[in-house]
């Protein structure tokens, strides 16, 4: 009896397994929670890096986050495992989150715009290759709206006889309250195929969240929905650090205080103050990453003029970080030096990681050249 079956009958003879691949920063503190809240579910992490199996099974985990060592704590060993041994796991498991990579591709057609899948269909032809009994693949990575048609053509082209229902399970967790984000969501969206057996699956997977999350806060869509919602929810929170930014030189200009701006704009309880407060940029890789994926899907389904508004997004984002690169030269009576310069990159870093890639930061390498 598959997972279905047995949820279907309201069986729960056996241990539900679950295995994820990737022990990432996504991967590792949702099956960690999910463990915690669902004791009577058998959780393993998989990941081919022997010391990041390595890491999550010591007392120093590869990433931080508050409260992470104490959930890991209570559940590893118990029904929370690490392992390297992943086709072991992926055919016992009877639901497979996938939270692989998907990078931004550096070569070939969509080149600088469009998602990576390298690592998302190699894992999708490891799961065919090695299942003998029916799966739930769930997509956990943030992917480009279509891909589960993708991977349901190498599952179902390879199956042997076996049955995938894929379903798509976006995180919108935030770098330091992942845990209190994964315990107290905002909401839990689950997409899955408009058919009696894509809507079991989802039902099976809903299952388990409902353990901690109230119902109403599970919501379920089709699986294009589901996939393009947290492409737009990253489009939307970079819409408003773009839209705040963009103010900041008026506001220089004409001695209004931005802060005091952003302040009484974000008190309208239909805009409200959160992701209002201006910076250099977006911070970090992630904002810049999906916007440019979006860009990519609007223009390949031939739809210009929305790819140029969220580009618009990205060259405010760009032209903010050039404005402070100029004002840090202009600091430096525009004689900058070595010495000086290492200040400004720092400042960057801390702020906004070593990874968003774009023209100011590509500025200030320059700056740091003259």
């Amino acid at each position: 009896m598959n997972i279905i079956e047995a949820h279907e009958k309201g069986r729960n003879s056996r241990m539900v397994k679950i295995c994820c691949i990737g022990a990432g920063y996504v991967g590792g503190p949702t099956m960690a929670v999910i463990a915690l809240k669902c004791p009577a579910v058998e959780v393993v992490v998989v990941d081919i890096s022997v010391a990041r199996i390595n890491a999550w099974n010591s007392d120093q985990l590869p990433i931080y986050e508050p409260g992470l060592d104490d959930v890991v704590r209570q559940c590893r060993g118990k029904n929370l495992f690490f392992s390297t041994d992943v086709e072991k796991h992926v055919f016992e498991a009877d639901i497979i989150f996938v939270s692989v990579n998907t990078p931004t591709k550096t070569s070939g057609l969509g080149a600088g715009k469009a998602a990576d899948l390298t690592y998302w269909e190699s894992a999708a032809r490891m799961i065919a290759d090695v299942s003998k009994s029916d799966k739930i693949v769930v997509e956990k990575s943030t992917v480009p709206v279509k891909t589960a048609e993708a991977i349901e053509k190498i599952l179902t082209h390879n199956s042997k006889g076996v049955n995938y229902q894929i379903l798509s399970n976006p995180e919108f967790l935030a770098e330091g309250t992942a845990i209190q984000d994964l315990f107290n969501p905002d909401r839990v969206l689950i997409g899955g195929r408009e058919t009696p057996e894509g809507q079991k699956a989802v039902q099976v997977l809903k299952a388990v969240y409902a353990q901690w999350v109230p119902e109403d806060r599970i919501i379920t869509s089709n699986l294009w929905s589901a996939e393009l919602t947290k492409l737009t929810a990253n489009a939307f929170l970079a819409d408003r650090i773009s839209s705040v930014n963009s103010l900041t030189a008026l506001c220089e200009a004409t001695g209004a205080d931005v802060t005091e701006v952003a302040y009484s704009v974000g008190m309208d309880s239909r805009i409200s103050p959160k992701f209002l407060n201006a910076s250099v940029g977006f911070g970090g890789s992630c904002f810049q990453k999906d916007i440019l994926n979006l860009v990519y899907i609007c223009e390949c389904n031939g739809l210009p003029e929305v790819a140029e508004y969220w580009k618009h997004v990205i060259r405010i984002n760009d032209n903010q970080k050039s404005r402070f690169v100029n004002r840090v030269v202009a600091s430096m009576f525009n004689t900058p030096s070595p010495e000086r310069n290492c200040g400004a990159r720092l400042f960057l870093q801390e702020r906004h990681g070593r990874h968003e890639g774009d023209a100011g930061n590509r500025r200030l390498q320059g700056l740091a050249r003259r």
